[in-house]
């Protein structure tokens, strides 16, 4: 404990003036999938070769993090420490920058935060938020912007899915206990994202990557969309940056630390950001509890007396971002009605899972060619909105001649909105990267190596519907 305040005050006064990370005029972007988040299905080869399991059934095997880490807990941190420096490296920054990414969506779990981890009953590995900082710096460099995407929630956000991190029937995410735990890894990645300065080209923070579609099954989702973007923004006022609507909190002592802060704005500000009982509250005590041991992980302890009296920023917040309110059924909440300052939204759409279009190469290009997803989520508040999640991936074979349609097709519809990010930006040779990398879909000619580009775009002239359909 004595630690613990010098270690906030020389993380908090090393606040510089920056220009922060901006949305690009459109994103063409590719998921940095299976890095600091393993799916199994992307890297089977590895896996197994790591002493992982491949299986029909995710609950039968040593199919997620959580079980391997529980299979392994002697060596789990030192097997994934290899995982981590070899699959996002150097050498892929250097191929997208190639082929024209300018932004990248880094999938990441819960547990990056390791105090989040209640280690009598979740088992995951540790150490990956280092790898995070040194993958930033390098996409810093490149001038690659990055949104960081709360992929695996605590409790798990979805059944039955290695995406959670955890494969399990037993959902609990949607929870008081849970949904205060992702609040505080929302404090932590916000203060990291303004301070550190690996995290410059942050410019978006994803609250939960694809809950459960059915809203009668996310109780409180509503309510902690809301108090998501309250947790972003309060950390703003509290490193001295102007939010929109919001009036400024007094002046702060150039001395005090966050935990200092939290005390001095409950005290005195107006906004109701600042409820000391309430969950955004909460979550930040714990975060400000919690940042020290982060920067001693990351090795990065500023030196006081280089910025002595800094204490604010004079940037621009970064955009909460959510999953678009198309993605639920059955009355689900508008994120809209939860912004704050800037936000965006996220859509997926995968044709190979099914119910979206028969499966044929005609069905497919007449329902991408005519679809109106964005202008639907526009219409609702929704804006700007990019496709954060799509593929190559087909429900029946298709030849090379059908995926170069299919890519432009789709690059098309998606770039009506602020753009897309492919899944993934590369797969194991495994029978799948035809579909599922981007990569080698640009080495195939399926996608063009300007992404702005398509090869043909005229490809919906001849499934073009007129009149357009309607709204539902």
């Amino acid at each position: 404990m004595q630690l613990l305040f010098p270690l906030l005050l020389a993380f908090l006064v090393f606040i510089r003036t920056r220009s922060a990370a901006a949305i690009p005029d459109k994103i063409y972007g590719v998921n940095l999938g299976s890095w600091l988040l393993l799916e199994p299905w992307m890297l089977p080869n590895e896996w197994v070769a790591m002493g992982g399991e491949i299986c029909d059934n995710c609950l039968t095997c040593i199919s997620s993090e959580f079980a391997f880490a529980k299979a392994y807990p002697d060596t789990v941190d030192e097997r994934f420490a290899v995982h981590w420096s070899t699959w996002f490296t150097q050498d892929d920054v250097n191929n997208l920058k190639e082929v024209g990414i300018n932004t990248v969506r880094i999938p990441l779990g819960y547990w990056i935060v390791e105090d989040l981890v209640n280690r009598t009953t979740e088992s995951y590995p540790r150490g990956g938020i280092k790898f995070l900082s040194s993958g930033l710096k390098m996409l810093r460099d490149a001038n690659i912007n990055v949104i960081l995407d709360h992929h695996a929630l605590p409790g798990a956000q979805v059944a039955n899915q290695t995406l959670a991190g955890c494969c399990t029937l037993d959902v609990q995410f949607y929870t008081p206990y849970n949904f205060g735990r992702a609040l505080t890894w929302t404090a932590v990645m916000t203060i990291l994202s303004h301070l550190h300065p690996n995290f410059e080209s942050v410019f978006s923070i994803e609250a939960v990557n694809e809950p459960i579609m059915n809203a009668a099954k996310t109780p409180g989702y509503r309510k902690f969309q809301k108090n998501f973007v309250k947790t972003v923004r309060a950390v703003e006022l509290l490193l001295g940056i102007p939010v929109e609507g919001n009036l400024p909190l007094p002046p702060m002592p150039s001395e005090a630390d966050m935990c200092t802060r939290l005390v001095i704005a409950c005290n005195t500000d107006s906004s109701g950001l600042f409820r000391p009982s309430s969950a955004v509250v909460r979550a930040l005590m714990k975060a400000c509890f919690i940042l020290p041991g982060i920067i001693q992980e990351l090795g990065w302890l500023p030196n006081y007396d280089s910025c002595h009296g800094c204490t604010a920023l004079t940037t621009k917040p970064p955009q909460s971002n959510f999953m678009d309110v198309l993605w639920q059924l059955n009355h689900p909440a508008n994120p809209a009605k939860a912004a704050i300052g800037p936000q965006a939204y996220d859509d997926h759409l995968y044709y190979s899972f099914g119910e979206v279009a028969k499966p044929d190469p005609n069905s497919y290009l007449q329902d991408i060619c005519n679809r109106n997803d964005i202008q639907r989520d526009t219409a609702l508040g929704n804006s700007p909105v990019w496709v954060g999640e799509w593929s190559l991936s087909t429900q029946f074979y298709a030849t090379d001649d059908f995926l170069r349609q299919w890519a432009d097709a789709q690059k098309l519809a998606y770039s009506q909105g602020a753009g897309w990010l492919f899944f993934n930006f590369k797969i194991e040779t495994s029978g799948l990267e035809r579909q599922w990398s981007y990569i080698e879909g640009v080495r195939r000619g399926y996608l063009t190596m300007d992404p702005s580009q398509v090869n043909d775009p005229n490809v919906c002239a001849a499934y073009k519907k007129n009149p357009p359909r309607q709204f539902d």
